[in-house]
C-alpha cells in the first residue's frame, strides 16, 4: 500500500457498483488505488445503507462489494480526537457565520484534514466553507 493522498468519501466508493458508474472515478480510482483510504463515518454509511435494505439480488451484491473492500484492506481512518477537535471548531466558526454542516460530513472532512489527505468527494459544495480541507471532485474531467 502507497502513502494515502485520498481519502473517499461515500458516494465515491458507491459509484463502483452503480450499473453505468462515472467514467472519470473509475479512472481515478484505478489510478490511485495504492493511495487511498475512506473514514469510519463512511464505513458506518455503507454498512448502515446495506443494513437498510431488505434482502434482494441488488443488496447481495452491495454486500459482495463491501467483503471485496474490507478484503482489499481500503484503509480506514478513525474519527480520533484530533478530528473531533478539529471539526468542534469549525462548527462553532461555521454556527457563527449561519452555515449548516452536516454533522457526518463535518467527521469526513475532519478526518481527511487531521491526516492531511485530499477529500475525494462529488460534493465539493458541501465542503466549501471548511478551513484548509482540500477536496478534489473526480466527477470532473
Amino acid at each position: 500500500m502507497g502513502s494515502v493522498i485520498f481519502l473517499l468519501d461515500t458516494n465515491i466508493l458507491s459509484e463502483a457498483i452503480k450499473p453505468q458508474p462515472n467514467a472519470n472515478v473509475m479512472a481515478r480510482l484505478a489510478e490511485f488505488r495504492e493511495n487511498c483510504a475512506t473514514a469510519s463515518v463512511v464505513w458506518h454509511e455503507l454498512y448502515f445503507g446495506l443494513a437498510r435494505m431488505p434482502p434482494s439480488k441488488k443488496q447481495k451484491m452491495i454486500a459482495e462489494y463491501l467483503d471485496q473492500l474490507r478484503t482489499s484492506r481500503l484503509p480506514v481512518l478513525d474519527y480520533d480526537a484530533r478530528a473531533a477537535e478539529w471539526h468542534a471548531e469549525e462548527r462553532a466558526r461555521l454556527a457563527k457565520q449561519g452555515v449548516p454542516l452536516p454533522f457526518a460530513d463535518g467527521q469526513i472532512a475532519a478526518i481527511a484534514k487531521v491526516n492531511g489527505v485530499k477529500l475525494a468527494t462529488r460534493n465539493a459544495d458541501d465542503f466549501a466553507h471548511l478551513k484548509g480541507l482540500e477536496i478534489a471532485n473526480w466527477f470532473d474531467a
